[in-house]
């Protein structure tokens, strides 16, 4: 999990960083969305797999959508 969190504020910072029109920040809020897509799949996964609890899915979940705001946030206030 913590892997899958690095993963997306690593690319989503990079993206910030290399990105400089509007077209770029639209670019870069999909690869936010998709990376928070891909890990909400993963913690699903997990959960039905019985490798976590419904209650530690719900708080994954939440950590990674507190990451996509940030993330989206910084998209917004550096493009």
């Amino acid at each position: 999990m913590k892997k899958i969190i690095a993963f997306a504020s690593a690319a989503v910072l990079g993206l910030g960083v290399a990105a400089c029109d509007s077209a770029a920040e639209n670019e870069a809020e999909d690869v936010v969305e998709a990376e928070e897509a891909a890990a909400d799949e993963n913690i699903d996964m997990m959960e039905d797999t019985g490798e976590i609890t419904g209650e530690t899915a719900d708080e994954m979940k939440a950590e990674v959508d507190a990451q996509e705001e940030a993330a989206e946030e910084t998209i917004d206030e550096t493009m």
